[in-house]
């Protein structure tokens, strides 16, 4: 999310139409952060993906292309990562999951024109316990996933539940489609 575009556009809007609610898809950046933490409004959020907050476009492109981590919003530099990292690690209830999960097949994505998007699907809520984690801020990983999002929504929580458990696992290098 680009800082002209919230400042000329996204700004003036919110004070047009106060009660608006509006989600910013899966933000990438620090000026993203940014605008959620100077906002005084209630009703601005924002999702972020795994693959932001474990990623960004050094893993993408040193040493080679990585076509699997090629996903839009594109992979950005690790100042705009780490702000990610340091936004979900605060607690900061206007920031729930979106995992994009965008499954392709393996020869969409390893071409000259290969299709944008990542499949976390499978992984994804590992992905986002490994982050939460390491930036010791599981305190703050359920209503991540779970809280923040329904609030904002009106939505009711969901009553089940999930237990994650501390194992090493390797993501599979394919999938069948089916």
């Amino acid at each position: 999310m680009k800082r002209r575009f919230i400042d000329t556009v996204m700004e003036p809007l919110r004070q047009r139409l106060t009660a608006l609610k509006v989600v910013f898809e899966h933000i990438t950046t620090k000026d993203g952060r940014r605008s959620m933490y100077v906002t005084a409004t209630t009703t601005w959020r924002a999702t972020i993906t795994p693959q932001h907050l474990m990623f960004n476009r050094n893993d993408m492109l040193v040493g080679g292309i990585r076509p699997h981590l090629y996903c839009l919003p594109i992979l950005k530099r690790n100042i705009h990562q780490q702000a990610l990292r340091e936004l979900v690690a605060s607690g900061f209830t206007r920031a729930f999951l979106g995992t994009d999960s965008a499954p392709h097949s393996r020869h969409r994505k390893e071409t000259s024109c290969g299709c944008a998007g990542c499949f976390n699907a499978p992984s994804a809520l590992g992905s986002y316990a490994t982050v939460f984690e390491e930036m010791n801020a599981l305190a703050h990983f359920e209503a991540f996933c779970s809280l923040n999002g329904p609030q904002f929504y009106g939505l009711p929580v969901n009553t089940g539940w999930v237990e994650l458990v501390r194992d090493e696992q390797q993501v599979p290098e394919n999938i069948a489609l089916g």
